[in-house]
């Protein structure tokens, strides 16, 4: 065999190869032939008597492998018409029971319809009064909600709204108990509102903690604290609880709680709300003093500071000028021996030191000792004069202030919030009185500390004027002759 023939015969074996596999069968048999036999792609036919005899065994698993497939197709149709015809009858029982399920409901209205009819014909007038107890049932519940009755007595509500519940409904009737249970509630919550209750109860404090307290209950207008720091309290429907204000109100009405809680006596007098909080909580949105002075500002503060000033120095004054007019005064009693001690000793020492001259020298002597006593008498009466007049015209400054803020707050945001101005407002009028609030008593007390110091100096002069005289009078103040010739 030439080469020429060996190239020819592998040529058509090749072709008919490629014609016996079809592309679709051979890569799904491949993969078969693969995983069966790994080593079968390596193998090759090197006669055509190996060629054929691969092919005759390619066809023998081939057609084997589409017999397996079309077993297992078959098997599987097998089964969906078994599940299909399952489903079937499982849509045929569901419907005969919609059926049966349709028409029982049907019977059940119908005779549910009779049934109501029936209990309708028998309960007659009650109908009505039962009707009447689930209104009563509801209002009561409105009530409870709000009332701090519930605090000595919870779980009222829970019974008032299952009653309703019930009433609510055609199929079923209260009972002889929850009509009476009903009745009561309705009864305690008018003899509650007029009595005066002492009980332990859970209390929701101003910093958030809860705790068990004693309280007072006033009806069923005011709840209070019997606890040795006396607290207004106030009934939070929505939680039932009662919770302590976040600011209380002045002094003197925590100082009525604590005497009426103290008191052992039938009457006694106490702030009651007969608003049930509404009052109390206006009271305590009024501003204290120490919120009227915060809103006086800077202005505000320094008005306060030089009125404190002003009024130690002025009570100093008086109180010096009192001791000093008293010393004066016993001076008086007894001019021959004269103390430094006291202003009017120490003119009198300057008269006896004097003693030999001429009467409008020694008049001028003691003019000069009562003018060194004149700075000590009047000190500091000009500086309340001063503050009398500067505190009114630091109120003006504060009232400028506070509206060039109003006039800020309106170019801001407008005049739709009277809030943005009330700052400047506030200030505006507070600064005012607090400037006269200062000078109104400085006057005063200007005006008694300066009456002392003149009632002194008044005295030193008349003193002063009577000891020159009696000085003329003995002889002893004369010109000597050479003074009368000029």
């Amino acid at each position: 065999m030439t080469v020429l023939d060996t190239i020819r015969n592998r040529a058509l074996a090749t072709a008919l190869l490629g014609l016996t596999f079809l592309p679709g069968l051979a890569a799904a048999q491949g993969d078969a032939a693969a995983q069966a036999d790994p080593a079968a792609e390596q193998r090759q036919a090197d006669t055509l008597d190996d060629l054929l005899d691969m092919v005759r065994t390619k066809t023998l698993q081939d057609r084997s492998a589409l017999q397996a497939r079309e077993a297992e197709f078959a098997a599987a149709r097998d089964r969906q018409a078994k599940l299909l015809a399952e489903a079937k009858a499982r849509r045929d029982a569901a419907e005969a029971m919609s059926r049966k399920l349709e028409k029982n409901f049907d019977d059940n209205k119908l005779e549910i319809k009779t049934k109501e009819q029936q209990l309708t014909n028998k309960l007659g007038a009650l109908k009505e009064l039962f009707g009447i107890f689930q209104q009563t049932a509801g209002d009561l519940q409105g009530i409870f909600h709000n009332s701090p009755v519930s605090a000595q007595y919870p779980g009222r509500n829970e019974f008032l709204e299952a009653f309703a519940k019930k009433m609510s409904r055609a199929s079923q009737i209260s009972t002889i108990d929850e009509i009476e249970q009903l009745w009561f509630e309705l009864q305690r919550e008018m003899t509650e509102s007029g009595k005066i209750a002492r009980f332990e109860a859970p209390v929701l404090t101003a910093e958030g903690r809860e705790a068990t307290k004693q309280v007072v209950r006033v009806g069923e207008f005011d709840v209070v604290t019997a606890d040795p720091d006396p607290r207004y309290l106030v009934w939070r429907g929505d939680q039932q609880t009662l919770a302590e204000l976040k600011r209380q109100p002045d002094g003197r009405y925590l100082d009525m709680v604590d005497d009426y809680v103290a008191a052992d006596e039938p009457l006694a007098g106490f702030g009651l709300d007969p608003t049930g909080g509404s009052l109390l909580a206006r009271l305590v949105e009024t501003p204290r003093l120490s919120d009227r002075i915060q809103q006086g500002g800077l202005v505000g503060y320094i008005i306060i500071a030089i009125g404190i000033v002003a009024a130690l120095v002025a009570l100093e004054r008086i109180i010096m000028l009192s001791i000093v007019a008293l010393r004066v005064r016993k001076q008086r009693q007894d001019v021959g021996h004269p103390s430094d001690g006291n202003p009017l000793g120490r003119v009198l020492k300057a008269y006896h030191a004097n003693q030999g001259v001429e009467a409008e020298t020694l008049e001028m002597k003691l003019g000069e000792a009562i003018l060194k006593e004149m700075p000590g008498i009047n000190r500091a009466l000009t500086f309340l004069k001063i503050v009398s007049v500067a505190a009114p015209l630091l109120g003006l400054l504060g009232t400028v202030t506070g509206m060039i803020n109003t006039f800020q707050a309106i170019t801001l945001f407008g005049t739709g919030d009277p809030k943005t101005m009330a700052g400047g407002i506030s200030q505006a009028l507070v600064t005012t009185v607090l400037g006269l609030c200062v000078a109104i008593p400085v006057v005063f007390l200007h005006s008694a500390a300066a009456q002392r110091a003149k009632a002194i100096l008044h005295l030193l002069q008349e003193q002063a004027a009577g000891l020159i005289a009696e000085y003329m009078e003995r002889g002893l103040g004369k010109s000597h002759p050479s003074t009368q010739a000029v």
